[in-house]
C-alpha cells in the first residue's frame, strides 16, 4: 500500500468493528485513502514513520484520525495523548469510535483533546449512518486550521 497522502488513518482492534466501519466509509466514497491499523503501537508507528512505515513521509499527516478507546499495546487514550501533545499533529482531528459510554473516559478523551467522542451504536444500520456522517463532516465539511 501507498502510504502517502492517507486521509484517514482508522485504529481499531477489532476485525468485526473494523469491516463495519470500512463498509460504511466505502459507501460513502471514503476509503480511497484509508489505512486501517489494528492497535495504538501501529498507529504512533504510522506517524512517526518507525517499523514497517519508516518510508512514509515524516511531513504528511491523515486528514483525520478515527481512534478506538481500549486496544491491546497503546491505548487510544495513549495515542490521543500523544498526537495532541505533539505540536505538527495537534490540529488533526481525533474522533473517538468507542463502545466505552463511561463519564471518566468520555471526560478524559475530551481533556486531552479529543474532537468528538461517538459510542459505536449496536443496531448495524445506525452505525453505518453515523459513519457516513463523520465521514461526510470531517472530510468535505469541516475546514482545517491554516498552518
Amino acid at each position: 500500500m501507498e502510504y502517502e497522502n492517507i486521509e484517514i488513518l482508522f485504529v481499531e482492534d477489532s476485525v468485526d468493528d473494523a469491516a463495519l466501519t470500512i463498509r460504511a466509509l466505502n459507501k460513502s466514497g471514503f476509503t480511497h485513502k484509508l489505512l486501517h491499523v489494528k492497535d495504538g503501537a501501529e498507529a504512533l508507528d504510522f506517524l512517526y514513520c518507525k517499523g514497517i512505515f519508516s518510508s512514509r513521509n515524516p511531513n504528511q499527516f491523515p486528514t483525520l484520525i478515527l481512534l478506538d478507546l481500549k486496544m491491546p499495546k497503546v491505548s487510544g487514550i495513549q495515542v490521543l495523548e500523544q498526537v495532541k501533545a505533539d505540536k505538527r499533529m495537534k490540529s488533526i482531528p481525533v474522533v473517538m469510535l468507542t463502545s466505552s459510554n463511561e463519564g471518566p473516559d468520555i471526560e478524559r478523551c475530551f481533556e486531552l483533546g479529543a474532537n468528538s467522542y461517538i459510542v459505536k451504536p449496536v443496531e448495524s444500520d445506525n452505525f453505518s449512518k453515523a459513519i457516513k456522517e463523520i465521514g461526510l463532516y470531517w472530510m468535505v465539511l469541516s475546514q482545517p486550521p491554516h498552518l
